[in-house]
């Protein structure tokens, strides 16, 4: 008897649990669908910026950018952590390891190449493989390549520039994932990964080796407590980098940039992945930005290298990775991939 009521009542626990998960949803889906409007209405509209100005584009992208990156990491730490509820992450390590290093970073950068995340919400999953044990080099493969390969810029580059150039960037942005992640696994970086990342794994193996199998309320109460935690470490970051990110996006003039790599010179490409890197994009966001600078005489591959930095190194993801990485790490991090775009940047502008 006392052990049909206990399954009633976990039955009821879970539909509620399932419930007001759903409620959550459908308000989160609302919410990210009208930023766009929201952002506008108060810029233009309440404020009266133009929109042509400085100010009011600079105002449009932070007011839509910070709940729209903000809204990303809360819905994707949860459905991560949500799955990982149902995942032996020894398993997991387990095969990544017998796979070897190689194919483990091809395997995760392509993963990145088919995911539509920006530099910003790449970084909640970046976080959940490392709790998960995958080895560090891996998961910066997807770090890597999942903001440099975008669909929506794949298209652009093919309509813009052929079959060709959009092959090329595919194949450049996943060989970049690949090298840059096995060249940082070997450093043997782990000891410069915040603590508390790998506190988190430790408490979940524990937990796992005394509890049954947790109810669904039991999943969803650990999901958004492990959602809490991390976007509590995150958020004045995320806003303190977007700010920045919407002043550039402003006040930084388009001349300013296409000045300097229009030049035909050998320093353009390091020169065009500096500049590249304190701005925040998408790669969508920064093809029109490209063609630009095409069109004013820059080479292919110095303004591509621009827009690998823009959406591989941007200023705001390196101020929330600055939350799970200490100082060290990031910066070879930056040198890593900085230097593999410059390499990729200049075979473009050899072969194109």
């Amino acid at each position: 008897m006392a052990t049909n009521t206990q399954h009633f009542l976990k039955i009821n626990s879970d539909r509620r649990a399932f419930l007001l998960v759903g409620l959550v949803a459908l308000v989160w889906v609302i919410l990210y669908n009208n930023l766009q409007a929201v952002a506008d209405w108060l810029t233009y509209t309440l404020l009266g910026l133009s929109r042509e100005s400085a100010a009011g584009q600079s105002l449009n992208f932070f007011i839509y950018d910070v709940p729209k990156i903000l809204l990303l990491l809360t819905g994707m730490i949860f459905l991560i952590t949500l799955a990982q509820t149902f995942i032996n992450t020894e398993k997991v390590r387990a095969v990544v390891e017998k796979r070897g290093e190689g194919v483990g970073n091809v395997m995760a950068s392509l993963f990145g190449a088919i995911t539509p995340f920006c530099s910003c919400s790449s970084v909640p999953l970046f976080i959940g493989f490392v709790q998960a044990g995958i080895p560090l080099g891996i998961t910066f493969s997807f770090l890597i390549t999942s903001p440099i390969m975008n669909e929506v810029a794949f298209v652009l580059l093919l309509g813009l520039f052929g079959w060709q150039v959009a092959l090329m960037y595919l194949v450049s942005g996943v060989v970049i994932g690949v090298v840059a992640g096995m060249i940082l696994g070997r450093l043997k970086l782990e000891r410069y990964v915040e603590e508390f990342v790998f506190q988190v794994r430790a408490n979940r193996a524990a937990v796992g080796l005394v509890e049954e199998k947790p109810t669904w309320l039991e999943r969803f109460e650990e999901a958004a407590e492990k959602t809490r935690e991390i976007v509590g470490k995150v958020w004045l970051f995320v806003i303190i980098g977007i700010g920045i990110g919407a002043f550039i996006h402003g006040f930084i003039p388009e001349d300013a940039l296409t000045g300097i790599m229009g030049q035909d010179t050998w320093w353009s490409v390091p020169a065009a992945v500096l500049l590249g890197i304190p701005l925040y994009s998408n790669a969508a966001g920064v093809i029109p930005i490209v063609s630009a600078m095409l069109g004013k005489g820059a080479a292919l591959g110095t303004v591509l290298a621009f827009m690998m930095s823009v959406v591989a190194l941007s200023l705001p993801e390196m101020i929330i990775l600055r939350k799970v990485l200490k100082p060290r790490l990031i910066a070879i991090f930056i040198g890593v991939v900085a230097a593999s775009i410059v390499v990729t940047g200049y075979l473009f502008n050899l072969v194109v």
